[in-house]
């Protein structure tokens, strides 16, 4: 059985969130709380397998219980009407992020990526470090939130070949060919995806370093989709450093 704990302020929302978990036959909840105090003892002397996580409580934040348990949990599902919080969410290691009104399918979804995580690898929660919880260097994000002017998207980092910056705007190129329009700068993004897992190249240039294929004369990648991304004079040695072997 997953045992959950529901963290929410909302009566409707709550009983809407149990509602759909008791559709789910391998779901136990296992306890609920509406405000920081209450969450925190609850999930510091029962710690669930997963948390579904309002972000914005009546007396404060999900944030302000994660940075006061002595033990940063590992499985969270942030819950929010407000999609200003998505990368905020990311950033603390979410499993997944639902926005308000809740849609049966996507928390379907987000339970089944917990449950292929944890039957894929058992020793998964044992082996994430307060690393995580932090986005310590050398810490990557599963996923990341990609907002544009009208919505939100959350794709896997993975899928992500590289990042083209236009001054306030990013474009994202992904592997199946589209290009995600996101209204923050490539800087922004570079703290998010860091080294070495993706290489700033060049001024408007941040690409993942598992999709190179190659470097030319240190003045261009190569993609494995064959895409040439520049690399600027004074990075050169740097990228040719984290392209090497030992890396």
């Amino acid at each position: 059985m997953i045992n959950v704990v529901i963290i929410e302020d909302e009566p409707a929302i709550r009983n809407e969130i149990s509602y759909l978990l008791q559709q789910e036959e391998d779901v136990a909840i296992t306890g609920w709380s509406d405000n920081i105090g209450d969450a925190i003892t609850l999930l510091e002397q029962q710690p669930p397998d997963l948390i579904l996580m309002d972000i914005q409580l009546r007396d404060g934040t999900a944030f302000d219980i994660l940075n006061q348990l002595k033990t940063p949990p590992q499985n969270i599902i942030f819950i929010t009407a407000y999609n200003h919080f998505a990368i905020k969410a990311i950033k603390y290691g979410a499993l997944d992020y639902l926005l308000k009104p809740i849609d049966q399918t996507e928390l379907k979804e987000a339970l089944d990526r917990y449950r292929r995580r944890h039957e894929d690898n058992p020793q998964w929660m044992q082996q994430l470090s307060l690393a995580q919880h932090t986005m310590e260097y050398k810490q990557l994000p599963e996923h990341i939130a990609l907002n544009s002017v009208h919505n939100i998207r959350i794709i896997p980092v993975n899928d992500i070949l590289y990042c083209k910056g236009d001054g306030p705007y990013t474009h994202f190129h992904l592997q199946n060919g589209k290009v995600e329009l996101t209204s923050k700068p490539l800087k922004y993004f570079e703290e998010l995806l860091p080294s070495p897992y993706f290489l700033r190249t060049h001024q408007s240039y941040l690409v993942n370093k598992q999709y190179i294929s190659a470097v030319h004369r240190s003045e261009f990648l190569v993609l494995e989709n064959n895409v040439e991304i520049p690399i600027s004079l004074r990075r050169k040695n740097f990228i040719i450093e984290q392209l090497s072997p030992s890396k």
